[in-house]
Order: structure tokens, then sequence, then C-alpha cells
């Protein structure tokens, strides 16, 4: 059974006049696939995702995820349905004045009761599993600060290790690369792949970063213009392919790579949601 199957998917944003988001998507994505999204900006990337992750409900077409119609079931069947996706939003939305550990162990709420949850809060369920995950991002060393403390790069890679406790069959990340170098471009990268093998989970990651999708990915699904540009293997992906994509814009691998600390936060400063 597929993991996604999507037939002339169309989606709008609430209250645009403008033309779809997403328009006309033809997908299908079976389990155990590696696929990066390249794209310039605007092209329907992250609406793709949040689409997937089943946080924009399409407007027209068929969408099935593992066989299911999520918006023909009931507010508890899609609960379950959602349980076996996880989204690693660009800028993950961890509380600024929570302890990394706890920020991380939340990816564990939906298997947990509301009692188990609540005690966490107080003393972190299972530190260790916290820390195995940060350290994964070279990041076990944070384990016990806050979120506020942490630099641009550093929350990011902490929404990251959230996934790898998530039991998620499906992960969705998008952008996670903006705020890291490239030695640490290379280890999340390949983190996320190597977790995903081990579980024979679905990884479809949103990238500007073309050399590293092409070096990473074995499947390149590129969008512009809400619509799919080309889905191919990474093999017939041609430099002349790449350039009309991003016609009119520079690629961001021409772009100076951005220090993990350029965006860290001062003291006191939340810059989380």
């Amino acid at each position: 059974m597929p993991t996604y199957q999507l037939q002339n998917l169309t989606v709008r944003h609430l209250g645009a006049r403008s033309s779809s988001a997403l328009q006309a998507i033809n997908l299908t994505i079976e389990p155990g696939e590696q696929i990066a999204l390249i794209g310039p900006s605007g092209a329907g990337k992250t609406t793709l995702l949040a689409t997937l992750s089943l946080s924009h409900q399409p407007s027209e077409g068929s969408f099935l995820a593992f066989g299911a119609d999520p918006w023909a079931l009931g507010e508890a069947a899609r609960h379950r349905l959602r349980a076996q996706l996880f989204l690693a939003p660009q800028t993950p939305p961890l509380p600024p004045r929570q302890r990394v550990v706890t920020a991380v162990l939340a990816a564990r709420l939906p298997q947990w009761s509301a009692w188990r949850a609540l005690a966490s809060l107080f003393k972190p369920d299972d530190p260790e599993a916290a820390w195995q995950a940060l350290s994964r991002f070279n990041l076990g060393d944070k384990l016990y600060s806050r979120v506020d403390r942490l630099s641009g790069g550093e929350r990011q890679r902490c929404g990251l290790a959230r996934l790898l406790l998530s039991p998620a069959k499906a992960l969705l990340v998008d952008e996670p690369l903006s705020a890291l170098d490239p030695v640490l471009s290379e280890l999340t990268l390949t983190t996320l792949r190597e977790e995903a093998k081990a579980r024979n989970a679905t990884l479809i990651c949103s990238l500007h970063q073309v050399e590293l999708a092409l070096s990473h990915f074995p499947r390149i699904v590129a969008l512009r213009d809400g619509r799919i540009a080309f889905d191919l293997p990474r093999e017939q992906v041609t430099p002349q392919m790449i350039a009309a994509l991003y016609q009119g814009e520079r690629p961001a691998d021409e772009t100076p790579p951005q220090p993990d600390d350029a965006m860290a936060v001062k003291p006191g400063v939340g810059a989380c949601l």
C-alpha cells in the first residue's frame, strides 16, 4: 500500500483570491522512499508538506494517506492517522522557556496518557532517550538547556531530534538546513536518511540546496508555481532542468553558507512560536 496517492490535487489557501497554492499534483509515494522536494521560493514545497501532514485539506482531487481518505474519516480516526505522520517545520514550535529535554520528549505525547505527559513536565520521563536523539545531531550537551538559549541551528536540530523519538511512518521535513553549516548539513541529512531506512519510513524533505538533494536522495520532485516541474530519479536530472527550474533565481548552492550560530538568540528573548 502506498504511503501517499495524490491525483489531480489542488490546494487553495483559505481566503486567497489568487491562483492555487498547488495545482493538479499527481504523486504516488511508496513506503520507505526517500524524496527531496526542490524548487524556487514560493513554489509550493511547504504547502505540499503541510498537505501531506493533514494540515491543509485539498480543494480538489484525490488524496489518500496509507490507503485512507483522511477527510472522509471521523475526527478520532483522522487523529490516529495523523499519529503516523511527523512534520518537522523549518522553525520548530518549541516553547522558549522549556528545557530541551522536555521539548524533545514532547514527540511522545500522542502515545502518553494525560497524567504521564503532565508528570514529564516536572520530571522528564525518559531523559536517556532524549539525550541519545540529541547526540545524533551533535547536540547532547544541550539536554538541560533552555530552548531560548539555543542558536537558530540548534533549535532546528532540537526539532529534528523530536522526529527520532516519534513512531511515525512518514517523516516530512521542511528546510532543515537553513541555519546549518556544511558539516552539520551533511550530518543532518545522513541522520535523517539512516533513521528513515532503519524503520522503513517514508522520508520527504524540502531543500534549497540542490547539490545536497542530488547527492543524498534517489528521487527528486521539483515544484514551480504550484505544479510539478519534474519527478525523476536523480540520475536523470540534468543541469539544464535545474537551470530552467530556478530561472530568475540564484540557486541556494551559490549562496555562502550561514553559520550555525548566526541566528543565536540573546538570553531572555524567545524566538520560537
